[in-house]
């Protein structure tokens, strides 16, 4: 059994114990399972999943760190979001200006243009997890 504990900035959203986690690394998704080696990472906008005897749950997270250490996974997130918790006409209407910003002859610096690809890619991490995928 593996501890997952989830924190915002506002609150703690999880901490529970579970059989699996699997989160969205800067560095592609990690699947975690009890006894994993431990690991510090920083988040992509994603969707986190994790399952306890047979149940799957699922949220979006965005920016922060997940740390594993001796059976226990904690995430610190800016952003974590169940699926009845997104707002999806905001996340269409996020994801369709940051295409916009992105598809046009884009000027801005290196640092604007991946916090619109940030932004692209946390309203899809929602309104994928609104569609129940």
């Amino acid at each position: 059994m593996i501890k997952l504990e989830i924190v915002t900035p506002e609150k703690k959203v999880f901490d529970e114990t579970v059989d699996s986690v699997t989160v969205p690394t800067a560095t592609g998704e990690v699947g975690i399972l009890p006894n994993h080696a431990p690991l510090i990472s920083s988040l992509k906008s994603g969707i986190l999943a994790y399952s306890n005897k047979g149940a799957s749950e699922k949220m979006v997270v965005s920016g922060g760190f997940v740390e594993v250490s001796a059976n226990k996974v904690s995430v610190l997130t800016d952003i974590a979001e169940r699926a009845g918790e997104i707002d999806v006409e905001a996340a269409r209407l996020e994801r369709d200006e940051a295409q916009k910003v992105l598809g046009s002859a884009f000027s801005g610096s290196e640092e604007e243009f991946e916090a619109e690809n940030e932004r692209l890619e946390r309203a899809q991490a929602r309104l994928s997890l609104a569609a129940g995928r």
